[in-house]
């Protein structure tokens, strides 16, 4: 059918009607599309409701839902007086398919499976659109809230007392609970505000590599501390340093769980010989076996920071973490905050208070759980009936799967972007010279048809490159 306005383009538009779909949803999905890619373009002019109604013989009810759903999501616009045209489209990730890239002279669609992105197709989208403009109802501050907005801080110590199992008592006061920018944020606070240039940090090797170029930015000798599968040797950790970073829950990239010993070792040793511990909680709330390690910061508040994020359960979009921190060190961060102005931005805040408000927070939480935790059941029985080894506790958005050599893995790299596959080598997460080698495979980040779709080609790619030293290697904890 042709569009009425100024658009010459055919754009077909087939709605089923024996399918559970609603045909308002569909009517959405082929616009959206349409848009995306190409078909209409950014001031295109659109039928009325009541016109594409009638050319699709379907209630106006349907044409008028597809057109808010589409005006919500920013496809479309009305002009007064003018009628309904189609915008600029919005990015890509919308769709939920990557950009297309070239590979090697080929044209391939990349799927991303890299770890460190959430599940964002997940998100209910009248909810999202709900929070935001809720959020948007509050009156602008008018001065900043260096501490984060209490009302946020309220729902971050409920939260951690509901899924971290952490008991925080007077939220409200600046000792204990502080917003953040997110978890890189924090610690380039905890570094300007605690550390002076010179001092000595230990770092888990493998690991965060942002946390070590904060760290290295601020004039931070990094010192590079081994894990293996549990997570952080502590023994090895070497004396004189002023802090140590971990990530205990489920080690990045890693994906081993710190057992109870290493949690009482790690403490002790903070409090002998005057560490801070910074334990950086990034995906805690994502374990799928049993109920998770008590915390750092529950076993040792004297001694620990912990910190939080949504950008793993909700989106980075938000810019929202949080800070559970000593009381001398909460002082020194906001002292430092005060001298140069720092203050974390409100709005995502907001927009956490009213996902938690609604109800929207936990049902997503409960949602995004059950998801993965079948993603990661199906990707790991998969792997293991193709014999391929699998590292990594039964939590988490990603997996790990070794390689024999620094080449494997190259080699392993390059031919999953040759079939359209982002994956990430575990060689960019050493400070020094890489010790393990292989792939950390997330599976968050597509969609579901996309994510099943996608793994037997996954599959087939890893076990021609994996280690066969460790097929009989099974994620940690799982019992497999």
């Amino acid at each position: 059918m042709v569009l009425a306005g100024s658009m010459p383009t055919e754009l077909p538009i087939t709605l089923d009607r024996t399918a559970s779909t609603p045909l308002a949803v569909q009517l959405a999905d082929a616009l959206r599309g349409a848009a995306a890619d190409g078909v209409l373009r950014g001031g295109d002019r659109l039928p009325s409701t009541r016109a594409l109604a009638s050319r699709l013989k379907v209630s106006r009810t349907v044409t008028a839902a597809a057109y808010e759903q589409l005006h919500a999501e920013g496809w479309i616009a009305g002009r007064h007086g003018s009628g309904t045209y189609v915008t600029t489209a919005p990015p890509e990730a919308v769709r939920g398919r990557p950009r297309p890239q070239r590979s090697r002279g080929t044209e391939a669609a990349v799927i991303d499976l890299a770890p460190g992105a959430p599940w964002a197709g997940g998100l209910d989208r009248a909810a999202w659109r709900r929070a935001w403009r809720a959020a948007a109802d509050s009156p602008p501050l008018l001065r900043p809230e260096r501490a984060g907005l209490p009302e946020y801080r309220a729902v971050v110590a409920e939260h951690l007392l509901r899924h971290r199992g952490l008991t925080v008592h007077g939220w409200a006061t600046e000792d204990l609970v502080l917003a953040t920018g997110g978890t890189t944020a924090a610690l380039a606070e905890l570094a300007a505000a605690r550390l002076r240039p010179g001092d000595a940090v230990a770092m888990e090797e493998p690991g965060y590599q942002r946390a070590v170029g904060v760290f290295r930015a601020a004039g931070l000798r990094v010192l590079p501390v081994p894990v293996d599968r549990e997570g952080l040797l502590i023994d090895e950790i070497p004396r004189g340093v002023r802090l140590v970073y971990c990530s205990p829950a489920h080690q990045y990239p890693m994906g081993g769980r710190m057992p109870a010993s290493r949690r009482v070792a790690l403490v002790e040793r903070a409090r002998a010989e005057g560490w801070l511990v910074v334990e950086d909680d990034y995906d805690g709330e994502l374990r799928y076996d049993v109920a998770p390690l008590p915390l750092l910061a529950a076993l040792a508040p004297d001694v620990v920071v912990h910190l939080g994020t949504t950008s793993k359960i909700l989106t980075p979009m938000l810019g929202a973490g949080w800070m559970v921190a000593p009381a001398a060190v909460a002082a020194e961060v906001m002292a430092h905050r005060e001298a140069t102005g720092i203050s974390p931005a409100a709005a995502g805040q907001r927009v956490v208070v009213e996902l938690a408000r609604n109800g929207d927070l936990g049902r997503h939480l409960r949602r995004l759980r059950r998801e993965l935790s079948e993603r990661r059941e199906k990707l790991v029985a998969a792997l293991t009936a193709a014999g391929v080894g699998v590292l990594g506790d039964d939590a988490g958005a990603h997996v790990v799967v070794p390689v024999p050599s620094a080449r494997a893995e190259r080699d392993l790299i390059a031919a999953g972007r040759d079939r359209g596959l982002w994956l990430d080598g575990l060689a960019r997460h050493h400070a020094g010279r890489p010790r393990w080698h292989g792939a950390a495979i997330g599976y968050a980040s597509c969609g579901r048809a996309q994510f099943t779709e996608v793994l037997p080609e996954l599959v087939t790619l890893l076990a021609t490159h994996a280690d066969p030293a460790t097929a009989s290697v099974t994620q940690v904890g799982s019992g497999a």
